[in-house]
């Protein structure tokens, strides 16, 4: 095995490390009184922005501060979960799940074995990124209505979609050591979450209508 596919092995590893860490979370999230989620949703924030600037600036971030970062999303995913779980059913938001991960590899695998160069969607996405931001900030002062939410919903689908492919592309085609498995492991992880409570908030959608 080459280096380059090494490091792609190490990442997906990592990854997966990751997810089982943040299920921990989850799980030992259902112990956590109420009133902490609040400020532990804010440290959280800090600490994403913290690694959004490390990859912007090309540093790296080790282990530690990556499996840190995932127990808390899982803990703070807790009350979302529980939320789902009680309103559509276990099964359902196990299928959420299901269905993010068969979504998330296929596209992990387009994303990989195209040969374009995928770069230019850098750009795109971050705009569309802010977009979300912005309307589900407005969405949760100024309700917009359920079209809105629909619209936001699926918009966040197709951008952490487009993320998916875009960062596996990367890993691809950039030239990574072992001191960036940590930051490329987070960032596969960032797409996977977002995508699955997406995914999760459209069954929402869909059995309201039902």
């Amino acid at each position: 095995m080459d280096t380059h596919a090494a490091i792609q092995q190490k990442i997906l590893s990592t990854f997966v490390i990751s997810l089982i860490v943040a299920s921990i979370g989850a799980i030992l999230g259902q112990f956590v009184p109420d009133f902490l989620f609040l400020p532990l949703a804010i440290f959280e924030l800090v600490i994403l922005v913290i690694a959004l600037f490390s990859r912007k600036n090309k540093e790296t971030i080790g282990y530690p501060f990556l499996y840190f970062f995932t127990f808390l999303t899982g803990v703070t995913t807790f009350p979302v979960i529980a939320h789902y779980t009680s309103k559509l059913g276990a099964a359902l938001v196990c299928g959420a799940f299901l269905t993010t991960a068969i979504v998330f590899a296929v596209l992990a695998i387009y994303g990989t074995v195209t040969k374009k160069d995928l770069s230019f969607l850098g750009g795109i996405l971050f705009s569309g990124l802010i977009a979300l931001i912005i309307l589900s900030i407005l969405n949760i002062f100024f309700p917009l209505g359920s079209i809105a939410v629909w619209g936001i919903t699926i918009l966040g689908i197709m951008i952490f979609s487009g993320y998916v492919i875009y960062d596996f592309n990367r890993i691809k085609r950039l030239s990574l050591t072992e001191e960036d498995v940590p930051l490329m492991a987070l960032n596969i992880y960032l797409d996977f979450l977002n995508l699955f409570l997406k995914i999760l908030q459209l069954f929402g959608l869909l059995s309201s209508k039902d």
